[in-house]
């Protein structure tokens, strides 16, 4: 079946994109294959989203790539999928430079292997300046955890009487996160017809459009992603606001 040409309207494009990459163990599965197939498949699917997203001039893109409950998986799979992160970085960092894309990790990374905290430092070390997008790649992130190291840092603030609770509000807590130098993110893809953050974002995601999809990771390309923008482009973002309001300009 041919691809559906899907329109776009440039001007009103989610200015950050998160996506939880799900179903790269499923894909291989229903192949006969081993996971680590699939997590290969994905990473091909990684490189055609960064790609559209580019072109289309999306500002930030967010990916999902290792969990902190990941880290339960076989010892086996999760070697596996370090060495695919390190040939992606390898292969990849070449063209995100050329393209303008700056990398960046959220997460508990120094949990990673030596050789994928090298990689990843060498790579971030070269970004473009100032980027035309920024990739961000959670590893070893967990959205829970990342509450509580925010809520820690400042606990320690207050302990050492450089801060009062009362000063505490969103703004000076979203100081304290990973993404403390970027914005929510508009639209939250997850695919694999799975309906749930799994601790993904979870400060972040509190006005985000979620988009749900059967189409397991490996097979979600350019047609699939047009159609995840286009969805968001059918809805009004309302923030708390009426209808009435938001067609009054009211912001």
């Amino acid at each position: 079946m041919a691809d559906v040409k899907i329109h776009i309207d440039p001007q009103r494009l989610p200015r950050h994109v998160a996506i939880i990459m799900d179903g790269n163990g499923r894909w291989a599965q229903r192949r006969g294959l081993r996971r680590i197939r699939g997590h290969a498949a994905g990473a091909e699917s990684v490189r055609a989203v960064v790609r559209l997203a580019r072109e289309l001039g999306i500002s930030y893109l967010t990916l999902y790539a290792f969990s902190e409950e990941n880290w339960q998986r076989p010892a086996s799979e999760i070697r596996a999928l370090m060495g695919l992160l390190v040939r992606y970085l390898r292969q990849e960092i070449a063209e995100l430079r050329q393209h303008g894309i700056a990398l960046k990790t959220i997460g508990e990374v120094t949990r990673l292997p030596r050789q994928v905290q090298e990689e990843l430092a060498h790579a971030i070390s070269g970004n473009p300046q100032p980027p035309q997008m920024i990739l961000t790649v959670a590893l070893s992130y967990g959205g829970r955890s990342e509450i509580v190291r925010a809520a820690q840092a400042l606990a320690r603030e207050v302990q050492a009487g450089r801060l009062t609770p009362e000063n505490i509000d969103q703004n000076l807590f979203q100081r304290h996160l990973f993404t403390n130098d970027l914005p929510d993110p508009d639209l939250l893809i997850r695919t694999s017809g799975e309906f749930r953050l799994s601790n993904f974002l979870l400060w972040q995601s509190a006005y985000t459009e979620l988009y749900f999809t059967d189409t397991l990771w490996p097979d979600f390309r350019e047609q699939e992603f047009l159609e995840a923008l286009a969805d968001y482009q059918r809805r009004t973002r309302r923030f708390g606001l009426t209808q009435e309001q938001i067609a009054a300009g009211l912001k």
